[in-house]
């Protein structure tokens, strides 16, 4: 613990005993790249919701008014950016396996922003950021479905300022692709199906000109052998999470031990919105 708190990168986390990853956005992409959707003979099999997909970039969050406001310690940040289009989306994805079953703890420092391309404070035009696990049990597991937690903060939807967090328990329709019966698709970050997470409204930092950012600080625990989500917190927060759940569908032929996590923003106005991300660490007990 004293090396820990020793640590001026990994202090500002309260991780579980083994660190699985440390990503500090200074280094390089840390292994966060697009969400690809599936396809299989032809690109255009591609559902509509990946091919908006694009890749996640560095930044120096920079604006017009002061240059740049660069990361909590650092010049640089993760930046996943919308294409600027209502309800479009765009999602960051980090791919592992797991070694065995037990409890792990997704802690991030993050801040949204629209594009700041007018002189107004566009406190609405983001619609949501959030993140998701996509998670399957090994393959002599006997309980191996693949599940999904999802989580959202829903800043605002068709101009009205929501300010809360919701959860998801359902995707779209499996779609097969190809003539080989290996490969399928579905949606899963559609718009319908999410729901309000109980006590869930939070006013987050929203400064007070398009330019000026806040860092977050965001912590999700969930336990792997129960698949089941134990916690949640967002800055001096703490949800109750009995009423959450996650997506479940049957488990995937190819897709064991999968422990996969991915961040996302989508915007509620023809503008791009913006999701940068300090830094992230993810650690577990085992």
């Amino acid at each position: 613990m004293a090396m820990l708190r020793s640590d001026p990168e990994l202090s500002r986390f309260d991780p579980l005993p083994r660190i699985i990853s440390h990503d500090d956005f200074s280094r390089g992409h840390c292994g966060w790249s697009q969400l690809v959707g599936n396809y299989e003979d032809d690109l255009d099999a591609m559902l509509p919701g990946y091919a908006q997909h694009t890749s996640a970039m560095l930044s120096t969050l920079g604006h017009w008014d002061a240059g740049s406001h660069g990361g909590m310690d650092s010049s640089y940040a993760l930046k996943i950016a919308t294409r600027p289009r209502a309800g479009a989306q765009n999602v960051a994805i980090k791919r592992h396996t797991f070694r065995k079953r037990g409890p792990i703890r997704f802690e991030v420092y993050f801040t949204f922003k629209p594009e700041a391309s007018a002189l107004k404070l566009s406190e609405t035009d983001v619609r949501s950021v959030g993140f998701l696990f996509d998670l399957q049990g090994g393959d002599r597991d006997g309980d191996s479905d693949r599940v999904m937690p999802h989580l959202r903060f829903l800043n605002a939807e068709n101009g009205s300022h929501l300010q809360k967090w919701q959860y998801k328990t359902e995707t779209t329709p499996f779609k097969a692709l190809g003539s080989t019966n290996k490969t399928f698709t579905h949606y899963h970050l559609s718009p319908e199906g999410w729901r309000d997470l109980p006590d869930g409204g939070q006013r987050l930092c929203y400064n007070e000109i398009p330019t000026k950012i806040n860092w977050t600080y965001l912590r999700f625990d969930f336990d792997l052998e129960s698949m089941r989500a134990t916690g949640l917190r967002c800055n001096d927060r703490v949800f109750d999470m009995s009423a959450f759940d996650s997506i479940r569908i049957p488990a995937m032929k190819n897709l064991w031990c999968m422990l996969n996590f991915c961040m996302f923003a989508e915007t509620d106005t023809d503008k791009r919105a913006f999701l940068y991300v300090d830094s992230v660490c993810i650690s577990g007990d085992f």
